[in-house]
């Protein structure tokens, strides 16, 4: 497999399929990685998981995968690390990734107790720029850039093999167009991995999206009673909010998230412990 993506660096595609989607609760049932070179070739892992638990035969109905063909599969924690040592310095790209799939992926390792560190990352979402530029889903949009039918959709490995040709393809057709981002700023479209992580990129503080960075440059809750209310002014106003969220059923990357920034706060002096 080829590409014609202009990297500094391996950037890996992946998709996952799960027993649902829940970030907290659910688990991975099968992960698919192509690892995109530098040097325009493309290397694949695609592995089974047994997530420790019953898929809901909704899910199976979807994706195709039943208890029965995981149940000798190995658990995530068996595999995690070398899944992290394939996608080691690599940027991450996939289709509808930012919102769901990045999340999944680093609550898994945190649950493995494997550093999965995406802070220096750049993240491309295939499904973001096909939004902005022609609104539909990955079968239509495999139709419409690669004129292909996705054969096995909802399959981790075709979906994945799917998302990095409409990439490639992206790249390909809006070189030197101008795109306009959710700000309603004009953006020169270019094969460059940094540009496509400033078009697809979001403005979550966590993965979930619990809390997030407002138009002026606040740290804010994005849910429930506080939605739209500085994360400081909270904390300092009603502690209790931050244990209630750590007894929560919330993502552990949201607790993470929202400790870093407690912490940051006891070493300002600014709220009571």
């Amino acid at each position: 497999m080829t590409h014609q993506l202009v990297l500094k660096k391996p950037i890996a595609f992946f998709d996952l399929e799960t027993t649902g989607i829940n970030v907290a609760k659910d688990r991975i049932v099968e992960i698919c990685i192509i690892k995109a070179m530098p040097n325009g070739e493309a290397v694949s892992k695609t592995h089974r998981v047994n997530p420790g638990m019953p898929i809901p035969l909704e899910s199976s109905m979807i994706h195709g995968i039943y208890d029965d063909e995981v149940k000798d599969a190995p658990p995530f924690k068996a595999i995690a690390r070398t899944l992290a040592q394939f996608m080691d310095g690599c940027d991450l790209a996939g289709f509808n990734c930012n919102r769901f799939d990045v999340p999944l992926l680093v609550e898994e390792f945190l649950r493995a107790n494997v550093d999965f560190d995406i802070k220096n990352r750049r993240m491309v979402d295939a499904q973001r720029i096909f939004h902005l530029m022609e609104p539909r889903n990955l079968s239509a949009a495999y139709k419409f850039y690669c004129n292909k039918d996705l054969i096995g959709a909802h399959g981790a490995e075709a979906d994945t093999i799917a998302t990095l040709e409409v990439l490639d393809a992206q790249v390909q057709r809006y070189v030197g167009m101008v795109a306009k981002t959710d700000s309603g700023q004009d953006v020169v479209f270019e094969n460059n991995i940094e540009m496509l992580h400033s078009l697809t990129a979001n403005n979550n503080i966590d993965l979930a999206g619990r809390m997030i960075i407002n138009d002026k440059g606040e740290e804010v809750f994005n849910f429930g009673k506080h939605k739209g209310l500085p994360v400081l002014d909270v904390l300092q106003k009603e502690p209790s909010f931050y244990d209630w969220i750590l007894k929560g059923e919330f993502p552990l990357d949201t607790k993470r998230r929202l400790t870093e920034i407690r912490l940051r706060m006891f070493s300002k002096g600014t709220v009571k412990r």
